[in-house]
């Protein structure tokens, strides 16, 4: 394990990504630390010498090339990129505005991307580095209510899928990780807005998904803490994982995309296979 390594981390103002900074800096890291409110961020993680906060909007781009720069002026290099910030725009896709469809992809693909895009030429010059992106289960497969957020999610899977390709013949390495529910923040109030009702087609079944999404909140089964010095340790491996599923229920949901997947390969197989053309 190197100790010396630098872990930028995005959204360590609350949630996931405060449980990521902690163990990084408990694994003996230098760790830079970015959100919003760098207050907030600074009550959040706690005080460290091996500490750097900084301020980041992700959705901007001037944000984040200022955000590296002051990194590489305190240490001088980023070895691992966490991309964690994010949020969570639920309804019906008819009830949702264009605006918040813009505003979920902002943050959950667009900023990701923001931020790469300022770390990659450190970790070039490096020939070395390691990108680390939270996605979700729904980055997987979609579910009603969250066209919005999944959007974003596959967006996120098959731009990070295709940016390893890329960005390998640099020793750089990326992880897609995939939790299923874990307590942290997401479904506050602060991190989650709902469509506001505008079609009574939907208006029993917006009921039933208000009522679960909102009381939801704080009884996830996954500890975040675990699943902040699982990455630490998948982080250390000599060939980390492309992908990570995390959680029982993740790994649940993955099992039956695979089965889903098989089953819908199989029923048309035969007319797949005859769309070649015919040979003369």
């Amino acid at each position: 394990m190197n100790n010396n390594k630098v872990w930028f981390i995005t959204g360590a103002g609350r949630g996931m990504g405060v449980s990521i900074a902690k163990a990084a800096l408990a694994a003996g890291y230098r760790v830079v630390a970015t959100g919003r409110d760098t207050e907030k961020v600074v009550r959040a993680v706690g005080a460290s010498p091996n500490l750097l906060v900084v301020p980041l909007d992700i959705t901007k781009s001037a944000d984040a090339a200022l955000a590296v720069t002051a990194t590489m002026e305190r240490f001088g290099g980023i070895d691992v990129l966490v991309n964690n910030a994010a949020n969570f725009y639920a309804g019906y896709f008819e009830e949702l505005t264009p605006a918040q469809m813009e505003q979920q992809l902002s943050t959950s693909l667009i900023g990701p991307m923001n931020v790469t895009r300022a770390v990659l030429p450190i970790m070039r010059k490096q020939r070395s580095g390691q990108i680390i992106t939270i996605s979700s289960t729904a980055g997987l497969t979609g579910f009603e209510f969250g066209t919005a957020y999944a959007a974003s999610k596959f967006g996120l899977e098959g731009w990070m899928q295709s940016l390893q390709a890329e960005v390998e013949p640099f020793g750089i390495n990326t992880i897609t990780v995939n939790p299923g529910f874990f307590r942290t923040e997401l479904l506050t109030e602060e991190s989650t807005h709902f469509a506001a009702p505008s079609i009574d087609d939907y208006n029993e079944r917006r009921t039933q998904q208000l009522q679960f999404w909102k009381g939801y909140n704080g009884q996830q089964s996954g500890d975040p803490a675990k699943l902040a010095q699982a990455l630490i340790t998948l982080s250390n491996e000599a060939m980390p994982p492309r992908r990570f599923i995390a959680g029982a229920d993740a790994i649940d949901t993955a099992e039956q995309v695979v089965k889903t997947l098989e089953q819908q390969l199989n029923a048309y197989r035969d007319l797949s296979t005859s769309l070649g053309i015919d040979k003369v």
